[in-house]
């Protein structure tokens, strides 16, 4: 009795000794890490003492002590892209993170046009998935999807899984991330992982933070959370569950697609967004990180839209690139759809989000990314000129007639406009605007937007006044 009671106890002592470690689930096996950067591992363990860590692309040894609440956390150092390689883990047991690459990260996030998969949803189609799918397999590109989960305050983990591209994982992910990642990883030939948390029908404020969204005492922050299938999650719900868990994980930068749900409010978020991206930028460790995102597409609301709240939106989005230091806006005037608020052509617009990263982020300098950009205007002999940024080579139309000018005198009252495309830009009349003040393109609800640059981004819709009255005759 005696010799089993030491057994006993000897038995006890060995299991106390030996340690598990349990990672998040964004450290794991088939991850992608940040290149030729710093980046932190953490986690927890059940036993006291240290964590030793070993990275297989120097077999350097990197040691941390387990606080007291169990917690841990390292810093190591990425090489340049490459890998496979492991990462071995010890705190008196051994854990081993396999087929770990080294290459791009980037975080995608918005609402349901961000959200929608390769495959489409049901009687929604995406275009060229099936070609997408052909060609999944890519042992080079890694996928993480945040699974949807609110809260009302910040968490340190969120449930998902890395996995590499297929025909399953691709099907289920981002449309619009995926393209884009697939470009950047063709270009850069280098790994790519996509970190992608997103949910339909969302608000921008339920992406923010609660110091960010008090700044605004006309937000209300919850008190309970609704129901986990009701999209219109409240403020700072899913920036506590789908992002604060990431902000640990090292990235290069941001893409965002989002903006449908805040059509009736763009004065406020005019406010609210820059302020996201700051707050975001702060919390994965500062600096100004790259952030491209999406204008919100023409699409036919079919309700009284007086107050002209989406074409306002993406006013106020194409104005945030002048706030929003290194953003950048894919424009999508031309590919939307009347009837759908979920445009098929997602892989247009991952790609014009890539081509911004390339030319800005990866510094490919003679690529070009940007459509034309209003800049001044002048007035002519009863017409006006318009000048654009971002169109060294000139405009285009490919041939299709401008028919989405309006033009205005000191009355304010807009009139369909004749238009033309010149040497300097675009000049603007009508016979019954003598003496001509103001200019408007595309400023509708639905529209397809006819503009382009020589290098085939379309130009956003913009006008060349402010006000608040946006009649027409």
């Amino acid at each position: 009795m005696k010799s089993l009671s030491v057994f006993s106890l000897l038995m006890l002592t060995a299991l106390c000794c030996r340690g598990r470690i349990i990672l998040p689930a964004l450290v794991n096996s088939n991850m992608v890490l940040q290149q030729k950067a710093t980046v932190k591992l953490w986690g927890k363990s059940t036993r006291k003492g240290s964590v030793q860590v070993i990275t297989s692309w120097t077999n350097r040894q990197y040691k941390t002590i387990i606080s007291k609440d169990s917690t841990w956390h390292i810093n190591i150092a990425t090489p340049a892209a490459g890998g496979p390689y492991n990462i071995s883990l010890n705190d008196g047991e051994k854990l081993t993170l396999d087929n770990v690459l080294i290459g791009e990260v980037w975080f995608c996030s918005g609402q349901s046009n961000m959200e929608m998969p390769v495959r489409g949803w049901k009687n929604q189609p995406v275009k060229n998935s099936a070609e997408l799918l052909l060609n999944a397999h890519n042992p080079n590109m890694r996928l993480f999807t945040v699974a949807r989960n609110p809260s009302l305050t910040p968490l340190n983990n969120c449930e998902g899984e890395w996995k590499q591209a297929d025909t399953e994982s691709v099907g289920s992910f981002s449309a619009v991330a995926y393209q884009f990642g697939l470009m950047l990883q063709q270009r850069l030939k280098v790994p790519v992982g996509l970190i992608f948390s997103s949910w339909g029908g969302t608000k921008i404020e339920t992406w923010m933070d609660k110091a960010s969204i008090i700044q605004h005492p006309e937000i209300e922050l919850p008190a309970q959370l609704p129901p986990p299938t009701v999209d219109r999650q409240p403020p700072t719900a899913l920036y506590n569950g789908m992002v604060h868990p990431v902000t640990s994980y090292a990235i290069k930068g941001f893409i965002w697609y989002q903006g449908e749900a805040n059509k009736d409010a763009p004065d406020l978020y005019k406010s609210l967004f820059p302020q996201m991206v700051a707050a975001w930028r702060k919390q994965w460790g500062g600096g100004e990180l790259p952030f491209y995102y999406v204008q919100i597409a023409p699409y036919h609301y079919g309700r009284d839209s007086t107050n002209k709240g989406p074409q306002r939106l993406r006013e106020v989005q194409l104005n945030a690139m002048k706030v929003i230091p290194n953003s950048g806006m894919a424009v999508t005037m031309d590919i939307g759809a009347e009837r759908f608020i979920h445009p098929p052509d997602k892989i247009t617009v991952g790609k014009r989000l890539a081509f911004w990263a390339l030319a800005n982020t990866y510094h490919f300098k003679t690529l070009p990314f940007s459509g034309p950009v209003y800049r001044s205007k002048e007035s002519k002999n009863g017409r006006l000129q318009l000048y654009f940024d971002y169109a060294p080579l000139g405009l285009t139309s490919y041939e299709k007639e401008l028919i989405n000018f309006r033009i205005a005198g000191n009355d304010n009252i807009f009139y369909p406009a004749k238009a033309k495309i010149t040497n300097e830009g675009i000049e603007v009349w009508n016979e019954r605007v003598k003496e001509p003040l103001n200019v408007r393109y595309a400023f509708d609800e639905w529209v397809v937007g006819e503009l382009y640059n020589i290098e085939g981004f379309p130009a956003s819709s913009f006008r060349t006044d402010s006000l608040m009255n946006l009649s027409t005759p």
